[in-house]
């Protein structure tokens, strides 16, 4: 079998003041093209785990790696660009344009202004939000379901190895979410 994506290994994360681990002793491979959910109740060490895998936050003990590479060899910041990253509050830069939230990790990463450009409209596409009537719109003028979208749109940007979903559609209502769930499942499908 081929070399997994993401691998940790006997990872635990331990917090001062508190006698049980947040993630206690955690093994798993996630391949490429895989679509893992963690499922547990709140508390249990999902979200510390996603921060984990990207550096957000620091293992206690056990290791990370990414392509087969440890990830606290990897500058954190450069890990980061190439890990997508959705959380269910969305993050939306809210004096930003949608356009200029999308192009926010392809700028870091040095693409020229056409490629960024041109890669902010087909994100949109990607989510279903024409790019002529959203593009210079600020977070505000969106509904729930669309900043969710968006979200999507600027983790997938600059094409990361990884796309980490922490909750992202746990504050819209019942009916968006399921088909941004359906759509989701879609774009993975897709790409």
């Amino acid at each position: 079998m081929s070399q997994p994506l993401i691998r940790l290994e006997n990872v635990s994360k331990s917090y001062p003041g508190t006698e049980a681990p947040a993630v206690g002793n955690l093994t798993m491979d996630v391949y490429e093209g895989e679509v893992l959910v963690l499922v547990g109740p709140s508390g249990c060490g999902k979200s510390t785990t996603l921060r984990l895998i990207n550096r957000l936050i620091e293992p206690t003990a056990g290791r990370i790696y990414l392509h087969g590479e440890d990830v606290t060899d990897i500058d954190p910041s450069v890990l980061r660009r190439k890990i997508g990253y959705v959380i269910q509050q969305v993050g939306l830069f809210p004096h930003r344009t949608i356009a200029e939230n999308i192009a926010t990790v392809p700028k870091l990463l040095g693409w020229d202004k056409a490629r960024i450009n041109e890669r902010i409209d087909e994100m949109l596409d990607l989510v279903s939000m024409d790019p002529a009537i959203y593009r210079d719109r600020y977070p505000k003028e969106l509904s729930g379901g669309q900043a969710q979208r968006v979200g999507v749109a600027r983790a997938l940007a600059a094409d990361p190895d990884v796309l980490l979903m922490d909750e992202p559609f746990g504050a819209i209502d019942p009916i968006t979410r399921d088909r941004l769930q359906n759509e989701f499942l879609r774009l993975q499908q897709d790409l």
